[in-house]
């Protein structure tokens, strides 16, 4: 692991926001940019800072997603209107400049990826633009591998046919085991499933689990209970979260295992059946809590909180979409609603915690904002934004890289 140059102090009683050592931010935006910052954590009453240490266009037109792998960093471009996007891959710096070490074409329009197989050498590629899934090795990030893709075909279009008039594979993550890859396509209103030849990276298709017609599923998160496994879908269309009980089954006529479901649960994204969900509400992102005992989600263009604005000299409030957490019982897997809170602003397209759960990075895509939210870890409530940023376009992925 590397060793950064930067450091940051933390003054007595603020454990709150982690352990004295500092965080670089890399933060996509579809004006084409990858900006890395410095966080800079309060000390005693200063406010946190975010300072700019380098950008980078490499990537593409359009970057869409990070993924970090040790000092090495992945983006894809969803490159909108071309027919295939890319994947790129970067060395991070000490100081936090990026240095392009490849470049590939994937299927269009890629959105999402993940790590996995053997000592974390595959990497999975979710293609909403293009209807595909396509998998590289990066075993060697200076020269990206090609194993496996494909284009899924839709019979006929969905319920929303604006929306599922094609398969658009939203996201791509694995299951507690690794064994599998489970991809929400929100084309199909379906969750994919493949089993995973960790050695070879290659992948077979099973029974995928079926949503509701016109649910449209975007991401999911698997929780790893007492006894059981939990998989819970968010469904950007119906703005509905619907959790599954799931088992590992024998092997199937494919000579592969697979996985079922059990739906135990179903809620609107708020977590309950009584709040209004307001026209042209859009579900995004749902994230595990690093302890896993915490789900939150975001919920984009319901416009109905407010914050503080960020130019101190305007009194006026700005509008803001939620996040909103929801307890884990880990014997049955039901959800408890902790906190609906403002996002910081509108359209809050993905987030990450980093690895303490102490803080939250939010992309706010509409606009064109990052923002930095301290997070109770043991109760998981979101508190104050202490640190914001804006960047030129659209703000669309936010993760921390700690050292």
């Amino acid at each position: 692991m590397r060793s950064h140059r930067i450091a940051t102090v933390v003054a007595p009683g603020l454990a709150l926001l982690g352990a004295a050592s500092a965080s670089l931010i890399h933060i996509t935006s579809y004006a084409g940019t990858i900006t890395t910052l410095n966080l800079t954590l309060p000390y005693s009453t200063e406010p946190a800072t975010l300072t700019n240490l380098s950008a980078t266009t490499a990537c593409g037109e359009k970057p869409s997603w990070l993924t970090l792998v040790d000092d090495v960093l992945y983006c894809v471009d969803e490159a909108w209107g071309k027919d295939n996007g890319t994947l790129a891959s970067f060395k991070v710096a000490p100081e936090g400049t990026l240095t392009l070490l490849n470049k590939v074409d994937t299927i269009g329009g890629p959105v999402s990826t993940v790590v996995y197989g053997d000592g974390g050498k595959g990497l999975a590629v979710a293609d909403y633009g293009g209807a595909g899934l396509n998998v590289y090795s990066i075993a060697n990030p200076s020269s990206l591998a090609p194993v496996q893709a494909d284009v899924f075909k839709l019979p006929h279009k969905g319920v929303n046919t604006d929306r599922q008039e094609a398969p658009h594979p939203h996201q791509a993550i694995l299951d507690p085991t690794g064994a599998f890859l489970v991809v929400p396509d929100l084309g199909s209103d379906l969750v994919r499933i493949f089993a995973i030849d960790k050695s070879t990276l290659k992948y077979t298709e099973v029974a995928p689990l079926v949503s509701a017609a016109g649910s449209g599923p975007r991401h999911a998160v698997f929780v790893k209970g007492k006894a059981k496994t939990f998989l819970y879908v968010v469904h950007e269309l119906s703005n509905t979260l619907v959790g599954y009980e799931t088992t590992y089954t024998a092997d199937n006529s494919l000579g592969v295992k697979s996985l079922a479901f059990s739906q135990f649960w179903s809620s609107n994204t708020h977590g309950d059946n009584t709040t209004t969900i307001p026209d042209g509400t859009a579900a995004a992102e749902i994230l595990l809590s690093p302890d896993s005992k915490f789900l939150t989600i975001s919920s984009r263009f319901e416009r109905l909180l407010t914050v503080p604005n960020y130019d101190r000299t305007n009194n006026t409030l700005l509008p803001s979409d939620p996040l909103i957490t929801l307890a884990i019982d880990a014997d049955s897997g039901a959800l408890k609603h902790v906190q609906t809170r403002a996002a910081g602003g509108i359209n809050p397209r993905q987030f990450s915690f980093n690895k303490a759960g102490t803080l939250a990075g939010v992309g706010l895509q509409a606009d064109g904002r990052a923002v930095i939210i301290r997070r109770d870890a043991k109760t998981g409530i979101l508190g104050d934004i202490i640190a914001n940023v804006a960047i030129e376009g659209e703000v669309n992925c936010v993760i921390f890289d700690e050292y």
